[in-house]
């Protein structure tokens, strides 16, 4: 049962979830309904989980030669068989889609099930073994979570699920970069065009910097909205001050170690901001 848990990718699933969650609380109209929203953020991990383990399953024979996946992911490990793993992804990308069908209506289950699609096919087997801008790109489905969890509570979209989308898009990339100069040569063994292996260390370094200065200032943005806070606008600062502080401190050591603690901070960053928005709505 662990082994089918991995390959959602849980922790990554749970952050989805998170950002699904803060935008159905601060949507507001089911906060009279808490067994619902359990439901949907539920849901909302499930289409996350879809469509991590069909990421897994496509590139099983990719983890079997990287050091980081070889011996953590269950079907590298011959704990899982293919088959079992693609029976699982469509399972529970088929439950968590219905599932957002009923409770949230047809808007958030297309949106979850575009999530799954996105990251499953164009990701996984187009974008990321043809482009270095790959997870640029490919961050869009790592972002739905809000638009899902908004569309969920109210049938529709709104300005502030957009920017939530946005902040979740614009963090991606030099999250992932930290990770790929931590693996680069993982990369390099499996032919995958990461930005460090085509363009360089260098390149990647200055790319985390530039991302992390046009997305804290879109944290800050949020505050003009309505029911946005002092609480949210003083952890975004801090966290971003601390963010864009981070960015530069690798750019100046340029090793390995910075490298990973940048990229553990940085789930760190992205959780407690949206932890903020939700203790700000509820406060």
């Amino acid at each position: 049962m662990l082994a089918y848990l991995q390959l959602t990718k849980p922790r990554i699933s749970l952050l989805f979830a998170i950002t699904g969650l803060t935008a159905i609380l601060m949507e507001g109209s089911l906060l009279s309904h808490p067994l619902r929203i359990a439901a949907l953020v539920l849901a909302i991990f499930m289409v996350g989980g879809s469509a991590n383990a069909f990421n897994q399953y496509f590139e099983r024979e990719i983890d079997k030669q990287m050091k980081r996946t070889a011996k953590k992911r269950p079907l590298p490990r011959g704990i899982i068989t293919p088959r079992s793993a693609l029976v699982f992804s469509i399972s529970v990308g088929v439950i968590g889609t219905l599932s957002l069908f009923i409770l949230g209506g047809g808007l958030a289950a297309i949106f979850g099930l575009a999530t799954i699609l996105y990251y499953s096919f164009y990701y996984t087997l187009w974008l990321k073994p043809r482009t270095p801008y790959n997870i640029v790109i490919g961050g869009a489905a790592g972002a739905m979570g809000p638009l899902i969890g908004w569309a969920a509570a109210s049938g529709g979209v709104d300005w502030i699920p957009f920017i939530l989308f946005l902040i979740v898009f614009m963090w991606t990339p030099p999250h992932f970069w930290a990770l790929a100069l931590c693996c680069k040569e993982d990369y390099e063994k499996v032919s995958l065009p990461m930005l460090p292996v085509v363009a360089g260390e260098e390149v990647t370094r200055r790319y985390i910097i530039l991302y992390s200065l046009l997305l804290v200032p879109l944290t800050l943005s949020l505050y003009f909205f309505k029911g946005v806070g002092e609480l949210y606008l003083g952890v975004a600062f801090i966290l971003g001050a601390l963010f864009i502080a981070g960015s530069f401190w690798i750019h100046r050591k340029k090793t390995i170690q910075s490298y990973w603690a940048f990229f553990g901070f940085s789930i760190a960053y992205l959780l407690l901001l949206f932890i903020a928005l939700i203790f700000d709505t509820l406060l």
